[in-house]
């Protein structure tokens, strides 16, 4: 037999435990949410389990107990079964509520499921005058009644159901959430199983203390959750709470933020820091909803979620927002203009994926687009997207994509090369066209199978020595600049062009002009690389991209292709035509060959005669065009078309 010692020391561990919880709880201020209010309510109930606790553990142990002290220690049970009953339900609305659960039931669901906790939390403050839960006999002996196993088996059942909300909605919360909520049913299992095995251990309280100690470290501890720049949710807790919700058909509307001059603002304060946006407009979007239903998945996205609200507060909100975007924000010395698009979605109707969120976060804003708020139809860009992506996945499988031709002619009209161009043909969509496709292949990490599968169909065709035949100098491939700079692509070209056996003088790699600064140095090494083994480079579009001058022309590139929209340009005025007479001298000078696409006319082609480029491209040559049929172009004297 354990003496009162035990029980004591047992006790005041568990009341240490409470308080140090709830003072850290406090101390963080996550006290805001529904799931904080649940949590400090079972710390509270805890707190006051322990008191209760060492009250019977000081008075409780002598049954000769003076009449105060009795009354003491029968408060003290009392105390203890009115609280200690309402644990485990509150265990379960927690648990329901941090992974979304409870949000699905229905107000008549909930109060079905919350019968066995009034029934069984009736009986406890009843008590005094039933004596159903337990009683005690004139010499102040307490024994068990009834009432006590059906509270026991009330708080089975909600432990079980927390159980299964847990097990249900495993893939949607953060692993270290399933490990401290796993860590809680096992120490209220061991606790709960060895008081009812030997009643003087009294650790049951303790145990629960410690499991909600792991629980106060991994769950409320939302450290991982925010994006600490901001000051608000960040992408990997925007995704899984709303697979929580879509998990369990959580109905709710999104509002998304975009701030379009999110760059040019950060460079006109000048301060260098990713959160002068939140700075500047958290206030405002904290005074419209509570700040953690707010979202960053991105530096210039915000994301509000909405809970439980019609369709036309939603809607008159998001009026709102967009109007506020419209007035300029004061921030310290400066007045900004902030450049935003709204987008109003809702769950799961609009938006039955995460992923097709993460579209909508992560795409550009269809062109044109001159709305305030985008919302219903407006929003079909996102399902395109989706079924755009799915197409690309299936498209090996289904022999969707073929290599067209378009070939390439010196400006003495000697045929010279040709360009390899993707294109699909989906048995869903019909013809999807490069300029849609890609740019989605290249987000979703699918580029680097169609660049390879565009090389190695290019170095088919050269294997079969119809080109050299026909006088073609080179192919041009294009590459994406991501695939350039993953680890071992060099290397992965090399085995495509050993298995071929092709002379890698007759690859000619394009990369587009539009690259980030922060690339060039690896880019200049993978190109040294391949320009070493002998294969050529060009740069695609120029003059339609972003990159410094002197750095594009530092990468010892073989050609530089003038975009057409240059040619066009300069036919349309005389700017036009300054600007393409300087880029062309700017291009001879440093000793580059110039490629023009776009030619379409006789008249086009005597100004670049004149201007002395080297290589022509463009529909009045040939469109692009299958590889039989340009075998049957090329071999008919190459007529143009």
């Amino acid at each position: 037999m354990l003496d009162y010692s035990f029980s004591l020391g047992v006790a005041l561990s568990s009341l240490l435990i409470c308080i140090v919880n709830l003072i850290y709880t406090f101390i963080q201020k996550r006290t805001d949410k529904l799931q904080n209010r649940f949590f400090i309510a079972i710390l509270c109930i805890l707190l006051m389990n322990s008191i209760t606790s060492i009250v019977t553990a000081i008075f409780g142990a002598d049954s000769l107990i003076l009449d105060n002290a009795a009354r003491a220690v029968e408060l003290s049970r009392y105390l203890y079964f009115a609280t200690h009953t309402a644990l485990c339900p509150l265990f379960f609305y927690y648990v329901s509520n941090v992974s979304f659960v409870s949000t699905r039931l229905a107000n008549r669901k909930m109060l079905l499921l919350s019968m066995p906790f009034f029934f069984t939390e009736l009986l406890a403050l009843l008590n005094p005058l039933t004596s159903f839960v337990w009683s005690v006999d004139e010499n102040h002996v307490f024994h068990r009644e009834w009432g006590e196993i059906l509270i026991y088996v009330a708080a089975l059942f909600y432990y079980v159901l927390s159980f299964i909300v847990v097990g249900t909605s495993w893939k949607v919360i953060s692993g270290k959430r399933r490990t401290a909520l796993v860590f809680f049913f096992v120490m209220v299992a061991v606790g709960v199983l060895a008081q009812l095995i030997n009643k003087d251990l009294k650790v049951e309280v303790l145990s629960e203390a410690i499991g909600f100690t792991g629980v106060m470290m991994s769950v409320e501890n939302e450290d991982d959750r925010i994006d600490i720049g901001m000051g608000f949710y960040n992408r990997t807790a925007l995704n899984l709470d709303i697979c929580s919700c879509l998990k369990h058909e959580r109905k709710l509307h999104l509002i998304l933020i975009r701030i379009h001059n999110y760059d040019l603002v950060n460079r006109l304060v000048g301060s260098g820091e990713s959160n002068v946006i939140a700075e500047i407009i958290s206030g405002y979007l904290k005074s419209i909803v509570k700040r953690y239903y707010i979202y960053v998945p991105e530096k210039n996205t915000f994301v509000l979620t909405l809970y439980d609200q019609p369709e036309e507060k939603v809607y008159a909100l998001a009026e709102d927002i967009a109007k506020r975007f419209e007035k300029p924000w004061d921030y310290g010395e400066f007045s900004i203009q902030l450049n935003a698009a709204v987008i109003v979605a809702e769950v799961p109707k609009q938006i039955s994926k995460a992923s097709e969120l993460f579209y909508m976060i992560d795409s550009p804003m269809p062109e044109k687009e001159e709305k305030r708020i985008m919302k219903g139809a407006d929003l079909d860009f996102i399902m395109r997207r989706q079924t755009i992506e799915d197409a690309i996945s299936r498209g090996f499988a289904e022999n969707s994509y073929e290599v067209y031709y378009q070939p390439t002619y010196h400006i003495d009209g000697k045929l010279h090369g040709a360009e390899a161009l993707i294109r699909m043909r989906d048995k869903e969509l019909g013809n999807l066209y490069p300029d849609e496709f890609i740019p989605i292949a290249e987000q979703s990490g699918l580029i680097d199978d169609i660049d390879e599968f565009v090389l190695e169909e290019v170095c088919r065709f050269l294997k079969t020595g119809i080109p050299k035949k026909y006088g073609i100098d080179n192919i041009n491939v294009n590459l994406s600049v991501l695939q350039c700079m993953r680890p071992g692509f060099v290397e992965s070209i090399d085995r495509i062009l050993e298995r071929y056996e092709v002379d890698r003088g007759m690859i000619n790699f394009e990369i587009t002009e539009s690259i980030a600064a922060d690339d060039y140095d690896t880019l200049s090494t993978v190109i040294r690389r391949l320009k070493d083994e002998g294969f050529l480079f060009s740069m695609d579009d120029y003059g339609t991209g972003y990159s410094n001058v002197s750095a594009v022309f530092s990468l010892n590139l073989d050609v530089i292709k003038i975009d057409k929209s240059i040619l066009w340009g300069a036919e349309k005025s005389t700017l036009g035509m300054v600007i393409l007479e300087n880029t062309i001298r700017m291009i001879q000078q440093m000793n580059k060959k110039i490629l023009v696409e776009g030619v379409e006319t006789v008249k086009q082609i005597r100004l670049l005669e004149e201007l002395k480029v080297d290589y022509l491209q463009g529909f009045y040559f040939s469109k692009p065009i299958p590889r039989d049929e340009f075998v049957k172009y090329i071999s008919k004297g190459r007529e143009p078309v």
